[in-house]
């Protein structure tokens, strides 16, 4: 599996909505020049996550973006999930994308769909306040 720059910086994106402690609303350009992106990908990266209400926008002088949730209630893998798709590393490992009519005698199944759920316990146990601790522990701040 491989995580596209639209999930890293989804990642990267909620993870400055975390770090703002919702004191205040963070405004795309501010994230894009902190993190060395465009801000035209990040306002389309944004629209994913405002439509999926994982993030609110505030309009006005003082306006941008806020969690809707606390940080310890996004999952690494809700984020992934909602800007890659699905998280598997072939369709067959995915019961929900196909059923393939060679599961019952295919023994690389069993290991596509090993390394899938081994993914998924990892992103789904790893939250996005967890992120902002580590980032925190490792440089004070989020600077990557």
């Amino acid at each position: 599996m491989k995580i596209s720059t639209k999930g890293r910086y989804a990642l990267r994106m909620m993870m400055e909505l975390a770090m703002s402690d919702q004191v205040r609303p963070v405004r795309i350009r501010e994230i894009a020049e902190k993190q060395g992106i465009s801000d035209k990908y990040l306002e389309q990266i944004i629209s994913v996550l405002n439509k999926a209400g994982f993030v609110r926008s505030l309009r006005g002088p003082q306006g941008g973006y806020l969690l809707t949730r606390k940080p310890e209630e996004y999952s690494v893998g809700d984020i992934l999930r909602l800007t890659e798709g699905s998280l598997a590393p072939v369709d067959c490992a995915d019961c929900s994308l196909l059923e393939c009519p060679r599961v019952e005698q295919c023994a690389t199944n069993i290991l596509y769909k090993k390394i899938y759920d081994a993914v998924n316990e990892v992103v789904d146990g790893v939250t996005l306040a967890d992120l902002r601790d580590w980032q925190i522990a490792r440089n004070g701040d989020y600077s990557i």
